[in-house]
């Protein structure tokens, strides 16, 4: 039952992203990670002998956990990347508030005075 779940959540999720990256919501680069989490949840959850070989040699008494740690993972990563990206743009919206307010400082100084009547 819980592989049967698990598969179909899989391809839920692959659907999802690929339907995201298809209209333009999702960006194909920030995409890979959900799509190798989707790939990875549905590969082990088809593959229960693979689930059952890979979990003893990790350490993993109980093997359909492993695909609660595959996904942990995956999740770890993907926040870690969006906190990555976040950063990155943080950065870019200061210079570019920076930037913009020296050209008003500069547009200001050179704008002739109102007109008096």
């Amino acid at each position: 039952m819980l592989s049967l779940l698990s598969v179909g959540v899989g391809l839920i999720l692959l659907v999802f992203v690929i339907e995201a990256i298809r209209r333009q919501h999702l960006n194909a680069r920030y995409s890979l990670l959900w799509l190798a989490a989707g790939t990875a949840l549905v590969t082990f959850s088809s593959y229960r002998r693979l689930l059952d070989w890979v979990a003893p040699r990790l350490g993993i008494a109980y093997p359909p956990s492993l695909l609660f740690l595959v996904m942990f993972v995956f999740l770890l990563g993907i926040v870690l990347h969006y906190s990555l990206v976040l950063s990155s743009h943080r950065e870019s919206i200061r210079r570019l508030a920076q930037a913009i307010a020296l050209l008003e400082r500069a547009l200001e100084e050179h704008r002739p005075p109102p007109h008096q009547p």
